[in-house]
């Protein structure tokens, strides 16, 4: 929270060269289904939460815009390629897994529908497994060292030395 009591989020893109702050409430947060989110994701939909209303400051680096079509623009970091925002006429709405706490933006609705593949709905249902359950066949996870950036503010990044 800040010092008058309005919610502060953070986040930013998988190498930390690009990050930000929303001061204030976030609006309605959906999950869009349609073929332009789908391809500017690199996934089945795109998870966005809107910031009208709050401000968003961009605390380090300058994201890059494609304009996706005559009214919208995606933002994204230009050297990971973390697809960052949606921007239309009506405002921004960041992807919800680029912030620090993904966990506290609960999508309320669903967009696009017409688009959405036909199998999405049966993902939840599909067996599960933890990431090192699969250490015998792929030896390397137990050596795996991310660098990716945390999720939380740094001074500098990356870090000077990498181990």
């Amino acid at each position: 929270m800040s010092l008058d009591n309005r919610p502060v989020y953070s986040g930013g893109c998988q190498c930390g060269c690009v990050r930000f702050h929303v001061e204030g409430a976030l609006g309605d947060a959906s999950v869009c289904h349609c073929r332009m989110c789908q391809k500017a994701s690199g996934s089945f939909y795109l998870p966005l939460v809107s910031v009208r209303g709050a401000k968003l400051t961009w605390t380090r680096g300058t994201p890059r815009k494609f304009q996706s079509s005559n009214f919208a623009f995606r933002g994204f970091c230009g050297d990971c390629g973390t697809p960052l925002f949606y921007e239309a006429p009506d405002g921004i709405a960041l992807a919800i897994a680029t912030f620090d706490h993904p966990e506290e933006i609960a999508p309320t609705i669903q967009w696009g529908i017409e688009a959405k593949l036909p199998y999405v709905d049966q993902v939840p249902g599909l067996p599960g497994e933890e990431t090192m359950a699969d250490a015998a066949e792929a030896p390397f996870l137990a050596e795996l060292v991310s660098y990716q950036h945390p999720d939380y503010d740094t001074e500098t990044w990356p870090p000077k030395e990498r181990s």
